[in-house]
């Protein structure tokens, strides 16, 4: 069979899809106009070689210049493209980048740049772009993603925070005056493992730390209903870079926990790459929640925040009892059957996570022994007045730590206004008082010498000039300073004790020979011994 015959029966063939009717027709009629069988047909479409279609020896190849010069303008293009393109996906085109080269010029690292007008054409560039890979979609297309997955249950919880579809409850728990309603709050956390997820809905103005903390504790410890066995302190937690993973407080507390914090990436900091893509994790349930649960909110809307979270818990125990994303099991039972090794780290009370939501400021008490926080005052210790102090203010209790001179000092608790007039009592004097007071008395008792005469000499008020000398050697003649020797620095010794040093122990005399084999000085000689003498004393008063 020719084959001209072959290759139209083969273009034919590729209109009809495989094992239709159509085919073996055509396969028929061919066979028959040759007066051949079917089976030698099929034979020769098999073996027949295949046409090549002919080209100009340089395709591909640029013709108006050279490879080289012509890659340099594409690249300087492709720059240009990705120099000016905005947030939005906005950039220089083609015609307008080979415009700027024309007319302008582009500086570049190895020299000026600039094209010869008429030489570059839109469509013969953008084909050499698309060609060599400069084209915009790859330059910016983000670079592979790899997902990870970690060993254990709670090694690693991702948390994170979205809007309800709601948006407001009827009767809110608290309301701040002047800011409306708060805003509902999913706070979610999923374990990395086996995806199970923990959810609560908290009214809030914002990203609040104080409810992030709640929640979080609220996850960690063993929940009140027995289809809910998810507990424990996980390793790390994964989250992005907002308010609340830069809050001093909360990174004190997971500190304290030692749980590890490990925010996204942001935007620009890891080269093309715009986010981590893992939060993915987190974010299903999210769309998962407000498209399976919070959709029947059109039936029958909660009015409080706790009737809001008793539903949301019924759906995630539905939630997790579905399938894992790859393994042959449930979500919960996957995270049961995964626990680290070295069991699940158990989480504090509620009062011992209480003392860790402290947060350090700097405040000057007044003379009147009171700080004010938020309208509330307090009355801290009276040996404070004046001073500036650090307070150790927490989110969760109404008690307050005052640090001063790395001295604590606290609790204090809130009080009532000022002392009624007639009422007006004493403070008992602190130590600082009486030290005052003992200065002031010792300062009425100061006096001058007789011989003064009511004159004094007050140094003169020019300027005194440094005057290069030398340091004057004091022989001693007299042995005012020094000891002569060993012998007569004891005899001294004896008389400063009033008894002899041979009533003294083997250890108190190994003690003086070390003093007096470090110097001879007699007024540093005579404080240590004093000084030593004066400590044994007090530790035999003690025992």
């Amino acid at each position: 069979m020719p084959t001209e015959a072959l290759v139209d029966l083969q273009r034919r063939l590729d209109l009809h899809p495989p094992r239709c009717r159509e085919r073996r027709e055509l396969i028929q009629q061919t066979a028959k106009l040759y007066g051949v069988s079917e089976d030698t047909v099929y034979r020769a479409l098999r073996n027949r070689t295949p046409v090549k279609s002919a080209h100009r020896i340089d395709k591909g190849q640029p013709r108006i210049l050279q490879r080289a010069n012509l890659e340099r303008y594409c690249e300087v293009i492709a720059a240009l493209k990705i120099r000016t393109s905005n947030k939005k996906g906005h950039h220089l085109s083609t015609a307008e980048a080979i415009r700027l080269l024309e007319v302008e010029g582009i500086y570049t690292p190895t020299g000026y740049l600039k094209a010869p007008p008429g030489l570059l054409k839109r469509p013969t560039v953008n084909r050499y772009l698309k060609q060599w890979g400069y084209d915009h979609t790859r330059m910016t297309r983000q670079p592979t993603a790899v997902r990870f997955q970690a060993e254990h249950s709670n090694d690693c919880w991702h948390f994170d925070l979205s809007t309800s579809d709601l948006k407001h409850l009827k009767t809110p728990t608290r309301i701040e005056p002047g800011r409306g309603k708060p805003l509902l709050m999913l706070y979610s956390i999923v374990d990395d493992r086996s995806g199970l997820a923990y959810m609560e809905y908290h009214g809030v103005y914002g990203e609040d730390v104080e409810a992030a903390l709640r929640f979080l504790f609220a996850a960690m410890s063993p929940k009140a209903t027995d289809k809910s066995p998810f507990q424990g302190i996980p390793r790390m937690l994964y989250m992005d870079n907002g308010p609340i993973a830069r809050s001093q407080v909360f990174q004190k507390v997971m500190g304290c926990l030692g749980v590890e914090v490990v925010t996204h990436l942001p935007e620009g900091k890891d080269g093309r790459r715009v986010t981590a893509r893992s939060k993915g994790k987190v974010e299903r349930p999210f769309r998962n929640v407000k498209e399976m649960h919070e959709t029947l909110y059109h039936l029958k809307e909660p009015e409080t925040e706790k009737e809001a979270n008793v539903g949301l818990m019924q759906f995630l125990h539905y939630y997790n009892s579905q399938p894992h994303r790859n393994e042959p099991h449930s979500r919960m039972e996957d995270w049961l059957n995964n626990l680290p090794p070295e069991n699940i780290r158990q989480m504090c009370t509620w009062e011992r996570f209480c003392t860790f939501a402290r947060e350090p400021e700097r405040r000057k008490v007044g003379i009147d022994a009171r700080i004010s926080i938020d309208g509330v005052a307090y009355e801290v210790d009276s040996d404070l007045a004046g001073e500036t102090v650090t307070l150790w203010w927490g989110l969760f209790d109404n008690e307050l730590y005052v640090e001063h001179i790395d001295k604590r000092y606290g609790p204090y608790s809130p009080i009532s206004g000022p002392i009624p007039l007639h009422r007006y009592r004493n403070l008992k004097k602190t130590r600082t008082q009486k030290r005052a007071d003992r200065i002031e008395a010792l300062a009425k008792q100061l006096s001058l010498s007789n011989n003064v005469n009511g004159i004094i000499n007050f140094p003169n008020s020019t300027e005194i000039l440094e005057l290069p000398v030398q340091p004057f050697v004091d022989p001693d003649p007299f042995q005012e300073l020094t000891f002569p020797n060993i012998i007569a620095a004891k005899r001294a010794i004896v008389d400063f004790l009033g008894y002899p040093l041979a009533k003294l122990t083997s250890e108190q005399m190994a003690d003086i020979d070390e003093i007096l084999a470090q110097t001879l000085q007699i007024k540093e000689v005579m404080a240590k011994i004093r000084d030593y003498f004066q400590t044994s004393q007090e530790r035999q008063n003690a025992q």
